[in-house]
């Protein structure tokens, strides 16, 4: 399996600013098209208040037309966030991020205790997803249990996405 990196664009409440259709740096803006063609989706967002941030939550609330098509049903998703705080909102994140992929008929694929670091950490990482403890001053670096944790849902994800591609299931 292989990885798309893709971010959503900026939101902002001044509407006569828009934002450019590329971005000046990073990965480039997510589409329709990369929904179309995923095979499963991982999905993150940093900690705002225990909520996704905004400007996921605008782009989910375009994706009206891909519910009603089916674009994402059947497909197995993973969901990651940051935080600030230690009790920032980690796992409250994570599930506000997999409402609406149920909607979308997503298969959720959760992180297990058994054969990982989950039931050891002292930072980030619960059985709904990945997470990272970012610090106040988002200088925490990612501790080794954190990479271990990412790197499991990652593996698993792609099983699961290679799994369902075989059974062609949708």
């Amino acid at each position: 399996m292989s990885a798309r990196l893709r971010t959503v664009p900026p939101i902002s409440t001044n509407i006569h600013r828009s934002s450019p259709v590329v971005p000046e740096s990073g990965p480039p803006y997510v589409s329709q098209e990369d929904l179309r063609e995923c095979s499963g989706l991982a999905l993150g967002s940093p900690t705002r208040f225990g909520n996704m941030a905004a400007p996921l939550k605008y782009f989910l609330d375009s994706t009206s037309a891909d519910w009603m098509s089916g674009t994402l049903n059947g497909k197995p998703a993973a969901v990651f966030t940051s935080v600030s705080s230690m009790h920032g909102g980690h796992e409250t994140t994570l599930l506000s991020m997999t409402i609406p992929l149920l909607h979308h008929g997503m298969l959720i694929v959760g992180l297990p205790y058994k054969g990982t670091k989950l039931i050891s950490t002292d930072s980030g990482g619960t059985p709904y997803g990945v997470s990272h403890y970012a610090g106040a001053n988002n200088d925490q670096k990612l501790t080794e249990n954190e990479i271990e944790l990412a790197l499991k849902m990652g593996e698993r994800l792609a099983l699961v996405a290679k799994a369902l591609c075989h059974l062609n299931l949708k």
